[in-house]
């Protein structure tokens, strides 16, 4: 019997509290569920069609048949499990289970062979998975990261006013502000949630090979080709007309591209983060009980940020092998895509285990203001920067060079530094201004950048 603690995937065991909502979606119980949907959506909208053997539905018909979908269970998922012992196929269990469940149809012995009626597997299959992923997407997906992204917001706006040391290449640079490094983030996030959001997806119900050819065969007269496209458009997706027997997931792979680039965005984060904790900049709220090390009393890890980094990285290489790989089929079909997607839970489980480990260690940062302070306060050399070049401006000699002699490689004072200004041949009031200058002052325009995080271009 499953248990957490013998289940071979993280997921269902240590993680498993982190991806529950996933199930509904994404696990094979809701696959057959979905799959039960399209079937009923493609017999209601034949008996809708001129198809002369079969009358549209009653009102009370409609409602049982769409009931089979709204109530669909797991005694109804192992149902149709057992029906697939027998048939070895797995759509086609589908098919015959919803057979037996359509007793309450006036016409039933008619209406029967009617189901899956032109169809391919695939139809089924492609319909399912872009029902699957779109509804992951809006109901989980998306709120979860717009849920990280106003945390960070939160942050940029908490701390924009908060001058904080750079570093380019690990070395002290000018400085920024903390609420303008975590509107960077921000706004990175911002553009690709709208990626995500923007990939539309696609769909087909167009039999074996993509031509409508039984279709076609069995009842010439109907435009096939806008029923399909009825359907589909009614279940929320867009009809793709050209295909082979599968739909060529394209638009999947535009997705988890996406996401992927999302979820390197946010592995980013993870070692800037971690990065800042070593350094001192943040610390971690303490929880009562927990432990750091096993025999270093005095840790506080930073877990929740690593935690998210590996997790990214192995949704990524499982989202990238199934970007690369789906779009790929021999001729007009091959099982590959298939079993690959049987994985899409997986891959973006562990997303959800990510994302939700970084806004948990989000939300334990406090700044360390006598570290970040004391930094910015003691390094003056990064005030070369700005008095060379209004050196350069007032045409003085070697600008360049006579700070880099006066400051590579070596801390410097703020006197001694004053002392440079008031030996320049400038005007004097661009001396008083120089000589108010202070590391803690020298923001550019970070403050305003970390409190607009609009991503118009406007």
């Amino acid at each position: 019997m499953l248990d957490q603690l013998n289940a071979l995937s993280p997921l269902d065991g240590r993680y498993s509290s982190s991806v529950d909502e996933l199930r509904f979606y994404l696990s094979e119980s809701a696959f057959m569920a979905h799959r039960v949907e399209v079937e009923v959506s493609w017999l209601i909208a034949l008996t809708d069609s001129s198809i002369s053997e079969i009358q549209p539905f009653s009102d009370m018909e409609r409602k049982k048949l769409y009931d089979l979908v709204k109530n669909f269970s797991l005694e109804d998922a192992k149902q149709i499990k057992e029906i697939e012992k027998i048939t070895n196929h797995d759509v086609k269990a589908v098919e015959y289970w919803l057979k037996e469940k359509i007793s309450f149809l006036t016409e039933k012995e008619k209406i029967s062979e009617f189901i899956h009626f032109a169809c391919t597997s695939e139809d089924i299959n492609n319909t399912s998975h872009a029902l699957m992923l779109s509804r992951t997407r809006k109901d989980i997906l998306l709120p979860l990261l717009h849920t990280l992204t106003n945390k960070l917001e939160n942050l940029a706006q908490l701390y924009s006013d908060y001058p904080m040391l750079a570093r380019t290449h690990g070395q002290p640079a000018s400085p920024t502000t903390i609420g303008k490094e975590f509107a960077n983030v921000v706004i990175r996030l911002k553009r690709g949630i709208e990626q995500i959001a923007s990939v539309l997806p696609l769909a087909k119900l167009n039999g074996a090979t993509g031509n409508y050819n039984a279709h076609i065969a069995s009842y010439p007269n109907i435009d096939w080709q806008d029923l399909s496209r009825n359907v589909l458009n009614k279940l929320g997706l867009v009809q793709n007309t050209h295909t082979t027997q599968i739909e060529p997931h394209d638009w999947i792979s535009q997705l988890f591209d996406s996401i992927c680039r999302v979820n390197n965005i946010l592995i980013d984060l993870d070692r800037d983060i971690w990065g800042y904790i070593s350094l001192g900049y943040f610390k971690q709220t303490l929880k009562e009980g927990e432990v750091g090390s096993s025999t270093m009393p005095h840790k506080v890890n930073p877990i929740d940020f690593e935690n998210s980094e590996g997790n990214l990285g192995v949704a990524n290489s499982l989202l990238r092998h199934m970007s690369d790989k789906l779009p790929i089929s021999r001729w007009q079909r091959d099982l590959t895509d298939s079993t690959v997607l049987r994985n899409i839970g997986i891959a973006l489980g562990y997303c959800l285990v990510a994302w939700k480990s970084c806004i948990r260690g989000l939300n334990k940062l406090e700044v360390n203001t006598t570290t970040v302070n004391y930094d910015i306060d003691n390094c003056w050399e990064i005030l070369a920067e700005p008095i060379q070049t209004i050196m350069r401006r007032y045409g003085l000699p070697k600008p360049y060079e006579q700070l880099k002699s006066l400051t590579r490689g070596k801390g410097i004072t703020k006197e001694t530094l004053r002392e440079f200004i008031k030996t320049l041949d400038l005007p004097q009031e661009v001396k008083n201004s120089l000589l108010l200058l202070e590391p803690r002052n020298y923001l550019g325009i970070s403050k305003l950048l970390a409190k607009n995080l609009d991503i118009s271009t406007k």
